[in-house]
């Protein structure tokens, strides 16, 4: 801001130089043209008067010595002419401009710059760096996710054989949830590059989605067929970790995990594997000593930013169909992107209603997180047989949207069949 009141003070300073510089020049130039006038003149007045001296001498109306007196007394009278200040006998004299204009105008230049400026130009914006325009700005993050999926279309559409784009558009696709592109884009890069490890791992997730979370005999055989190709594939491995903590073996999702660690990969999130594995290790502690909130879990929940808190009870006509040695699962997942289950927990089915707390402490490990989620959507699962997906005979309730930071109540109101 201090360089553009200098450039301005600049450009005020020009335009009273253009009309102050002027005016101070005329009164030099007018004092110095008066001077030569009255020089002028008294020269004019003095050869006259000579003149009529020298004829009179000639014709001997004077004498030599009347001639020289006559003459000495008109030099001196044209040196006391010229030493005056002013000379009465110019009879038109040039008047200079007064400095009544210059201020008049120098005024006027700055009234009109002020005013032209307040209409026209933008000085309540001099305090505020201007920011580059948002590109996303009102966008909510399924059209983001929609507006880079086209991006990456077009991409494609330019460069077909490109393989990493391809790669790149598949998981755009699966983040945008249209699982069954994204499975089409990873088919369509092992076709240009053939099947790697790191390509069916992506596939086998992408499945895995559009199947409900559920692991299927053809994703398990896509599973297999990379771990073959690669044991220690991230991708692949983090799908069998994800689906180990989904249905409570948290063994095998540490074992899982821990060896993605163990490989020594620069291309994985470390610090999100090493805290999967600690929320892993807090879930067996949990169901060693059968207390879900044990003091080490209320340490990491104490730490929790953003939590969802869910009453949950039982609807009246089902509350016959609950037994105190039944489990209840209560997980929560994104409302937008990937349905990713971001936490989850479970409680004794001995009393209702029961209070949850569901944070970054009940974490599902990875790089998604509850407390950077604005809404989640809740569900609950009152099992019978121990095991986190729903099955005949288990009880059932969700909740479309929450949000994080809220409370919520969620009945279960609903028999699977």
């Amino acid at each position: 801001m201090t360089t553009f009141w200098i450039f301005i003070a600049l450009v005020m300073l020009v335009g009273l130089m253009l009309i102050w510089i002027p005016h101070f020049r005329q009164q030099k130039l007018l004092k110095t043209e008066e001077a030569g006038v009255r020089k002028q003149t008294n020269l004019e007045l003095f050869n006259e008067r000579l003149g009529v001296l020298e004829k009179e001498l000639s014709e001997e109306l004077l004498d030599q010595a009347e001639f020289d007196a006559l003459k000495k007394e008109l030099e001196i009278s044209l040196l006391q002419d010229i030493k005056e200040a002013s000379d009465d006998s110019l009879v038109n004299q040039i008047k200079p401009k007064t400095i009544l204009w210059p201020s008049i105008m120098s005024v006027c230049l700055i009234v009109i710059s002020g005013y032209l400026y307040q209409h026209l130009g933008a000085f309540e914006n001099i305090e505020t760096a201007q920011q580059p325009a948002n590109p996303h700005a009102g966008m909510d993050t399924a059209q983001i996710m929609a507006q880079r999926v086209q991006m990456m279309e077009a991409q494609v559409k330019a460069e077909p054989e490109n393989s990493q784009v391809w790669f790149s558009l598949g998981h755009a696709y699966v983040s945008a949830n249209q699982y069954d592109k994204g499975i089409a884009a990873f088919d369509k890069v092992m076709d240009l590059v053939g099947k790697h490890a790191e390509l069916l791992g992506p596939k086998a997730t992408a499945m895995y989605y559009k199947a409900g979370q559920q692991m299927t005999p053809q994703i398990k055989a896509i599973i297999d067929e990379s771990l073959a190709m690669d044991a220690q594939d991230p991708s692949t491995l983090l799908l069998v970790g994800m689906d180990a903590f989904f249905t409570a073996d948290y063994k095998q999702a540490i074992a899982s995990w821990q060896t993605i660690l163990d490989s020594d990969r620069a291309d994985v999130d470390r610090a999100a594997l090493m805290n999967a594995i600690e929320t892993a290790n807090l879930r067996m502690q949990s169901e060693t000593t059968g207390m879900p909130n044990d003091d080490t879990h209320k340490q990491v929940k104490a730490s929790a930013a953003k939590s969802v808190n869910v009453t949950i009870s039982i609807s009246a006509e089902l509350a016959a169909k609950a037994s105190p040695e039944d489990t209840i699962f209560i997980f929560a997942r994104a409302t937008e992107g990937p349905k990713v289950p971001l936490a989850a927990t479970k409680v004794s089915a001995k009393s209702f209603p029961v209070t949850v707390t569901l944070d970054d402490s009940s974490g599902m490990g990875g790089d998604k997180k509850l407390s950077d989620a604005t809404n989640v959507e809740v569900i609950a699962v009152l099992s019978k047989h121990g095991n986190i997906k729903p099955q005949a005979g288990d009880l059932q309730g969700k909740i479309s949207t929450v949000a994080v930071g809220d409370t919520a109540n969620l009945v279960l109101d609903t028999q699977v069949q």
